[in-house]
């Protein structure tokens, strides 16, 4: 059985993943001033491909829309991948959480511009490696943890 021991330096990755959680919010609040500005009305999630062709605030509201929920698509794995590479290695999960915040913050500013083509721009791109070097973390957890499972180290 493993014993998982939690450092001082654990406080890091919880700070991360706290602070994470309030971007969605942050996401929303958008959404709602652009559904106002675009006029959508509730419950619809998205202005027609017509409506989007009329009126450029329509094409905006999606895209707000869909960086949102771009966002809630990958937040998961993140989460998980945060909690899991943080297990042996706090500290670097925890940068690795920060630089993927940036960047989904990136992506979604790029993304909001109404031009999707544009959301990896401008720095965005770095989420990405953020989410390699978490999973990088987690898969060196996973194996140190196989391998002393086997008593091999």
């Amino acid at each position: 059985m493993a014993t998982i021991t939690l450092t001082w330096d654990h406080g890091y990755v919880l700070g991360v993943g706290a602070l994470s959680t309030l971007y969605p919010f942050v996401l929303g609040a958008q959404i709602g001033k652009a559904r106002k500005r675009a006029q959508v009305p509730y419950p619809f999630m998205y202005a027609t491909q017509a409506e989007c062709a009329a009126d450029k605030s329509k094409l905006i509201f999606n895209c707000y829309q869909r960086a949102h929920q771009n966002f809630l698509e990958n937040y998961p794995a993140f989460l998980f991948l945060l909690v899991a590479g943080g297990i042996e290695h706090p500290r670097s999960a925890a940068v690795a959480g920060v630089v993927w915040l940036y960047g989904r913050s990136k992506y979604s500013k790029n993304y909001q511009s109404g031009d999707p083509s544009k959301r990896n721009s401008k720095g965005a791109g770095v989420h990405y490696l953020a989410l390699i070097g978490l999973f990088s973390l987690t898969a060196k957890t996973a194996v140190t943890f196989i391998l002393k499972a086997h008593e091999v180290i």
